[in-house]
């Protein structure tokens, strides 16, 4: 019982930093697609006294990627109703010209009033509407999340830490005679943590794959009976073959620091 326990007493904080780093992965790749859907979806508003090509726009700001023209014929067609011809035309002639900008990415506020600067220091365009109001708004919150998650993981995984080297150490003097032995002998310091690399391997290993198989439940089982439609859309996204190697390098990296920072808080094993 006392083995299990002492087992479950590494297992269980290595887990924790496990699910934090998957659940960073699964958000990364999930924000990353909404980001895309939100830039696709974002145009700015340029209005310019002549033609402009997508070229001309690019050559002011290179983060844009798209350009569509918006038909004044049919701006025309609301205003002009009742009015001669001649005098629509008239109309047409003098509007100026209305193109819809797409960017390559979800950029930071800053970053879009510096395209807005760019594009109205030419002397072409007439006028920038960037919507900046909702798109801020809709900017902040969303870094806002991204944030609250970050700290949280990175507070989580201090706290697990904390536990997985307060149990080293008690491996450490579970082992303390072997370990002296080896050192009497002169055997260095890689070799005589030998034994605490081996229990730990193996509990980086179960922790590494229950981590993984709550991650399919949740993909190939709960995803699709959740009925929340963002999950439904990204489940591929929800956990990827590659995690796994991500999960266990991590897992090792975890246990090679925590081994260390025992080992060298206390250099040699004491009588």
């Amino acid at each position: 019982m006392k083995f299990i326990k002492n087992h479950l007493m590494f297992i269980l904080p290595l887990m924790a930093i496990l699910l934090g780093v998957e659940f960073y992965l699964v958000f990364d790749r999930t924000t990353d697609t909404y980001e895309k859907n939100l830039t696709e979806g974002y145009t700015m508003l340029v209005v310019t006294k002549k033609p402009t090509t997508l070229s001309q726009f690019q050559t002011l700001n290179s983060h844009i990627i798209t350009s569509s023209q918006i038909e004044r014929t049919n701006i025309v067609s609301e205003v002009v109703k009742g009015v001669s011809k001649s005098n629509s035309e008239a109309i047409l002639k003098a509007l100026p010209y209305f193109y819809n900008l797409g960017l390559d990415s979800y950029l930071h506020t800053s970053e879009l009033e510096q395209i807005k600067k760019d594009l109205e220091s030419d002397k072409n365009i007439k006028k920038v509407e960037t919507f900046g109001s909702s798109y801020n708004s809709s900017y902040r919150l969303f870094a806002f999340i991204k944030l609250t998650l970050k700290v949280f993981i990175v507070f989580m995984a201090l706290v697990s830490l904390f536990l997985i080297i307060k149990q080293m150490e008690i491996w450490k003097y579970a082992h303390k005679e072997r370990m002296q032995v080896m050192e009497i002998f002169g055997a260095p310091l890689m070799l005589r943590s030998g034994v605490l690399f081996r229990v730990a391997f193996v509990d980086a290993i179960f922790a590494t794959s229950f981590v993984s198989g709550i991650f399919f439940y949740i993909k190939f089982y709960w995803a699709s009976q959740s009925g929340i439609d963002i999950i439904v859309e990204n489940q591929e996204e929800l956990f990827q073959v590659a995690d796994i190697s991500i999960l266990f390098g991590s897992a090792m990296l975890i246990v090679i620091v925590a081994v260390y920072s025992v080992v060298f808080s206390n250099k040699g094993v004491q009588e």
